[in-house]
């Protein structure tokens, strides 16, 4: 095998291990959730488990690493920016409940939650990698549809922040609760078009 097959299956190898430990956060608990369930999900051996991560705590702190370079991934700027308000918002308002649907960072959002007495330092790292990122990245979107003339005098930052507050609403928390499975990408889509609608024109009929 060559080294970079070698470092592709160890790298697949990781993300297996992370998706299983993710889920079983989810499921059960990080209290109830042993490295041992974890090799029962995936195979392996502790020694693996313990070389790769150090320990449980350490797996953890692994997780939000991942979901942290992909929370910079789904909130890359697309081409549309400048150009179309609407379309930009959609697109990102997509990526990011696609995002927050994922078996991974519902498993972490719900170990945070539950763990925050215990480490309330993965609850500020969660924060700042997180809604802090998206909040800062939408201010920036409508700041600059703001200086294009687009928009009424508004705070952007404060914005912004109800505008992650519609895309994490009551179904996301269904999901969080594990009342009702993630939604599919029809009712994300479903979903991005009445978030995006409702924010940029409101629900009140235009009377002028």
């Amino acid at each position: 095998m060559s080294q970079n097959n070698s470092r592709a299956s160890s790298e697949s190898r990781r993300e297996i291990i992370l998706q299983a430990a993710a889920e079983l956060f989810f499921e059960q608990g990080y209290a109830a959730t042993s490295i041992d369930a974890i090799i029962e999900r995936v195979g392996g051996s502790k020694r693996n488990i313990y070389s790769e991560f150090g320990n449980k705590e350490g797996l953890f702190n692994a997780l939000v690493s991942g979901c942290t370079e992909k929370m910079t991934l789904a909130l890359t700027l697309p081409e549309t920016l400048g150009k179309d308000l609407r379309d930009t918002l959609m697109l990102l308002a997509y990526r990011m409940l696609h995002f927050y649907m994922s078996p991974m960072m519902l498993g972490i959002y719900r170990t945070t939650l539950m763990e925050a007495h215990r480490f309330p330092e993965w609850s500020q790292t969660f924060y700042d990698n997180g809604p802090k990122q998206a909040i800062d990245l939408f201010a920036r979107v409508l700041g600059d549809a703001a200086d294009r003339g687009e928009l009424r005098g508004i705070d952007c930052q404060l914005a912004a922040g109800h505008f992650i507050g519609m895309l994490k609403d009551n179904q996301y928390y269904q999901v969080v609760l594990g009342l009702r499975p993630p939604l599919t990408e029809a009712e994300s889509r479903r979903q991005v078009q009445s978030i995006v609608d409702i924010f940029l024109h409101g629900v009140l009929v235009d009377k002028s």
